[in-house]
């Protein structure tokens, strides 16, 4: 609660310190999310460390909140090939801590090494090759520097600016954990989470490769993980007026039809709006999520690598769109 330990082993957080993606120390528990940032095509194995004989407190849409105590660990694994699965096909690259201190949130950002993982405020270039799709990519991962991490977890509170976790929230955390049973069920008999709904009334994100849902909700869950905690009121890219929060009415001015983006250019492309009903080949929206340049790509950090089947999914939920919801001119 107070020492940013020079090595992740210090904080005796797992049962092999070699090995954060399984056999966390207790009272760790594995946690899994509905839908995930898109990060290089990296797994991730997230764990939650509560302390003894505390409890969180449910919320409606924001993250659920956490006491004073708490751990977050979160380690990336990049594949040597997206077609497959298994720890035989991944290369551990970083583990990241959210500890939540009496001072509030602090993100700690830890760098793989010859099995030892070493505490990196500045961050680190990272390269990497793999194979997606059939096809050699070479990129260069990014760590994220302490100050980057504010980036996407910062929002402001009024005068007050607070760092907070993205990914514990309700809508993303409403599915089964790694012992079959519901996690935000599993929680509340434990006496862990506090005033939790009915959990078949909760509104639930879904996966990007859930072809069983329907287009726009799982693009509706994409773009919340991956753009909407920046894409609000209280978020970094606020005053770009666009919203892409899960609650957010995907058919309005304000989640981009037929909106005029401030500030930004088009790109080469020359666009005009974030989304054309109808034509998503006209859409900045996904444009910009395919560009990799640091001027057009958005999310503007975390990612080297274009999300593929993102990108398509969105531009066929677009194309779907009746030209009637929106005149663009």
């Amino acid at each position: 609660m107070s020492e940013d330990c020079p090595s992740l082993s210090d904080y005796s957080l797992f049962v092999d310190p070699t090995q954060p993606t399984r056999d966390p120390r207790q009272p760790g528990q594995q946690y899994l999310l509905t839908a995930e940032l898109f990060s290089d095509h990296a797994s991730k194995y997230r764990y939650l460390f509560l302390p003894q004989a505390s409890t969180m407190e449910y919320q409606d849409s924001e993250v659920i909140s956490m006491p004073v105590g708490t751990v977050l660990v979160k380690s990336f694994a990049l594949p040597a090939d997206t077609g497959l699965s298994g720890a035989n096909n991944e290369t551990l690259i970083e583990t990241r801590l959210l500890i939540h201190r009496e001072s509030g949130w602090v993100a700690l950002p830890y760098v793989w090494q010859d099995q030892q993982a070493k505490l990196a405020l500045a961050g680190a270039q990272i390269p990497h090759t793999l194979i997606d799709q059939g096809e050699e990519k070479s990129f260069t991962y990014q760590v994220p520097s302490q100050p980057q991490c504010k980036q996407c977890h910062q929002r402001a509170e009024g005068e007050r600016v607070q760092f907070s976790p993205i990914g514990p929230k309700a809508r993303l955390l409403n599915r089964p954990g790694s012992d079959g049973v519901n996690q935000l069920a599993r929680w509340q008999a434990n006496d862990q989470l506090t005033g939790v709904p009915e959990i078949n009334t909760i509104p639930t994100a879904v996966a990007l490769s859930d072809d069983t849902a329907p287009s726009e909700l799982r693009v509706r869950s994409y773009l919340d993980v991956n753009c909407g905690h920046c894409h609000r009121p209280e978020g970094q890219a606020s005053l770009s007026g666009l919203r892409l929060g899960f609650f957010v009415e995907p058919h309005s001015h304000e989640y981009g039809l037929c909106k005029q983006p401030p500030g930004y250019d088009g790109g080469e492309a020359g666009l005009d709006y974030d989304i054309v009903p109808a034509n998503g080949n006209a859409s900045i929206l996904p444009y910009r999520m395919e560009q990799l340049g640091a001027k057009d790509r958005m999310p503007p950090i975390g990612r080297a690598l274009s999300h593929t089947d993102a990108i398509t999914l969105v531009r066929q939920w677009i194309d779907s769109l009746p030209p009637e919801l929106g005149q663009c001119h």
